[in-house]
């Protein structure tokens, strides 16, 4: 696999050759690559996360942005960067626990997935903020729910069979 980089004063970015993949070390390295229409959509998906979850935090995973505070809550995908022979359009926001969440209105897709179910965006008009903060609160509680709940199990004392 033939890698080739460049660098800049704010980034990094490496290309494989082989499959003609990226990768960012910071955020605003992802921004520059982007086409105008994605960006808008992951800049107001970006507020809208932090909107419903002022206290995440956010790292670059997979060269997309990942949101969390006890564990990934979520994740922004847009479909120029690459992802192994996935091909998408627009952009995707995925809910990394979306299996427990409820979803009366059928809104979310899960595809193949088992445990992300995700909403493809392919315009700026196409985001609900209502429905997609509505979500994304409901995905931040559920990360709550875990973690209290993991939390209360390990301050269980382990039962030992007796001698």
């Amino acid at each position: 696999m033939n890698k080739t980089s460049f660098q800049n004063e704010k980034y990094i970015i490496s290309f494989e050759t082989k499959n003609a993949g990226c990768f960012f070390q910071e955020y605003p390295g992802i921004l520059d690559f982007l086409p105008a229409d994605e960006l808008m959509m992951v800049e107001r998906l970006r507020e809208l996360v932090y909107q419903a979850i002022p206290d995440c935090s956010e790292k670059l995973a997979y060269n997309v942005p990942y949101f969390k505070r006890h564990a990934n809550i979520c994740f922004i995908w847009p479909a120029s960067v690459p992802w192994g022979k996935v091909s998408q359009q627009g952009v995707r926001l995925g809910l990394t626990k979306g299996f427990l969440l409820q979803d009366e209105i059928k809104y979310l897709d899960k595809g193949t997935r088992k445990e992300v179910y995700y909403k493809d965006f392919m315009t700026s008009d196409d985001i609900n903020e209502t429905i997609v903060l509505t979500y994304l609160t409901r995905a931040a509680d559920v990360d709550e729910e875990v973690y209290l709940l993991k939390k209360e199990k390990n301050k269980q004392p382990s039962k030992s069979p007796r001698p």
